[in-house]
């Protein structure tokens, strides 16, 4: 049981393949507290009610914990209905129209993306041989793992802001991505990938990740072309500046005077610091977007394989503006031989370039990106889930702030 958080208590709100409301059950106990993870909660609806249920969105969270623990409220699609023991609903309908709602955030959503996810795998022959199990939902993806017997495939369907990401791993290097299996606008179906995420990596395979990342982007340079017909987001000077001006104005009264004093002179001074970026010599090309040790797979040993996961974040910048981040995630003594690894990568690739100077100049706009994506999020989800980003632009422009104080 995860002791950093309370418990998380799950309700659910339960409708019918057409919409209708049928009422909510009592709470219960989930383990795991993230409230994007909904396995605990299917498995607990099954064993407590007798029912199976597919969540679809949250409706309510107690904030206070982030975005763990507490009580919760999910929106769960029924195929039958316990006969009794349901309670009626008093708070808002849940089913009414939302132009944001994603489309696995409605009734017979989830079957739709199943369906084609069948149909994929049966062209494929590798049909399914057994029930899907819904791992994850929430406004930035639905994943669900489906058996074969060939072993499991994953099912992730995305918003539309992450749309690019299955043609994006079509496009990359099948060495050091999923293996996809079939891609259809926001939907991907993946085979899987052995071994484990690789949180808390030691500093052997981190370089491997590193090695990963600096090859991609080294042969996309000069391929720029293709990510902006792919659709995926500009972080180049001509539209990051106005975007962080945009943004400061926005956030402006989440934070206090002297935080935005120091964000105002950093945003004046973004050109200036554009142009002594681009005179460090590396050149703009796909940026993952999200690299941290996380959002990798595979073998823990020294010679062993990974793969980077989850592309869509990704778009087009410098190539640099994925470090600082990734160091922040690991620990304080593997950051300065992993940096310095990561500036010799592109030394090697772009001779009499200097990704040290890169690297110290990027790393307040590096922050600030972190706070336009989380705004773009606001800005393209409903507010009911508004609550997973809700604090994150203030967050990441206060980072920017002591980056660049720094």
């Amino acid at each position: 049981m995860n002791t950093e958080f309370p418990p998380r208590l799950a309700t659910l709100l339960l409708c019918d393949a057409a919409g209708d409301l049928l009422g909510t059950l009592p709470p219960f106990q989930v383990e795991l507290p993230w409230w994007q993870d909904v396995a605990g909660v299917v498995v607990g609806a099954r064993e407590r009610f007798g029912i199976e249920v597919t969540v679809l969105r949250l409706v309510e969270a107690a904030t206070g914990w982030g975005t763990a623990g507490g009580p919760v409220t999910y929106l769960a699609e029924v195929t039958a209905a316990p006969e009794t023991g349901l309670a009626p609903w008093s708070g808002d309908d849940p089913l009414g129209e939302h132009p944001l709602r994603l489309p696995y955030a409605r009734p017979g959503g989830p079957a739709a993306d199943l369906a084609w996810a069948d149909a994929a795998r049966a062209a494929g022959g590798r049909p399914r041989t057994g029930p899907a199990e819904q791992m994850r939902t929430w406004n930035l993806s639905s994943i669900w793992r489906l058996p074969t017997a060939g072993g499991p495939t994953w099912l992730k369907v995305v918003p539309p802001f992450f749309a690019h990401e299955g043609a994006m791993l079509g496009r990359l290097d099948p060495a050091v991505v999923p293996p996809l299996v079939a891609t259809e606008g926001p939907r991907a179906l993946l085979a899987d990938v052995p071994g484990d995420d690789h949180w808390g990596a030691e500093l052997p395979v981190l370089r491997r990740l590193v090695e990963m990342l600096v090859g991609l982007q080294a042969s996309w340079s000069g391929r720029i072309g293709e990510l902006e017909e792919l659709g995926a987001p500009d972080w180049r000077a001509p539209t990051f500046v106005p975007a962080a001006e945009r943004l400061l104005a926005l956030t402006e009264p989440d934070l206090d005077g002297d935080t935005v004093a120091r964000l105002a002179v950093l945003v004046d001074g973004l050109p200036e610091r554009f142009g002594a970026v681009a005179e460090c010599g590396l050149p703009a090309t796909l940026v993952h977007g999200d690299f941290h040790p996380g959002n990798s797979r595979g073998s823990a040993a020294d010679d062993g394989r990974s793969v980077l996961l989850d592309w869509g974040d990704c778009g087009i910048g410098h190539p640099l503006l994925d470090q600082a981040a990734s160091l922040a995630s690991i620990r304080a003594d593997q950051r300065d031989e992993l940096r310095a690894h990561w500036s010799g990568l592109w030394r090697s690739a772009v001779p009499r370039s200097d990704p040290d100077r890169a690297a110290e100049l990027l790393e307040p706009v590096a922050a600030l990106q972190r706070a336009l994506v989380y705004r773009s999020f606001l800005e393209a989800v409903e507010p009911s889930e508004h609550v997973y980003h809700s604090g994150d632009p203030a967050h990441w422009l206060r980072r920017a702030a002591v980056a660049m104080e720094a």
